[in-house]
């Protein structure tokens, strides 16, 4: 009964480990994602701002493999429609158990990792809102 008890602990284990990360990534390119349209910082900068916020992930490789330098973080700024968009991805090592299903699946990459990965945009003018600065200005004048 002892070792089925802790089959089940490890396989529900892992999820929240990946649940728990994707969570982090998720909300570290968002905030990223929604400071690029507020600000002329320089790519390298933002792309420090995203480390920053994602080493809430412990450096274990059931949550994330490679340490704080390996994610791969691509940041897409605003262009006319003034969409910004943040691309953040990471290799996690698989517990063996599951390691072996992803395996079989076909869902590792090389080394047994598996990839994680995020994509958000922001947009940081909504479609309703009319005008540009001048003529928000010239409302007040």
């Amino acid at each position: 009964m002892l070792p089925m008890f802790l089959t089940l602990i490890l396989l529900a284990l892992q999820p929240v480990c990946l649940l728990y990360t994707r969570a982090v990534m998720e909300s570290a390119a968002a905030e990223t994602a929604r400071l690029m349209t507020t600000t002329t910082a320089e790519d390298d900068d933002l792309k420090e701002f995203t480390r920053r916020r994602l080493a809430a992930v412990p450096n274990v490789s059931i949550f994330h493999a490679g340490g704080p330098l390996s994610w791969d973080i691509e940041l897409g700024r605003a262009g006319a429609g003034g969409v910004s968009s943040v691309s953040v991805s990471g290799e996690v090592k698989p517990l063996p158990v599951i390691g072996a299903f992803a395996q079989a699946m076909g869902g590792t990459a090389e080394g047994g990792y598996v990839e994680l990965k995020v994509d958000v945009s922001y947009q940081s003018r909504p479609e309703w809102l009319e005008g540009d600065y001048d003529s928000w200005i010239a409302a007040w004048d």
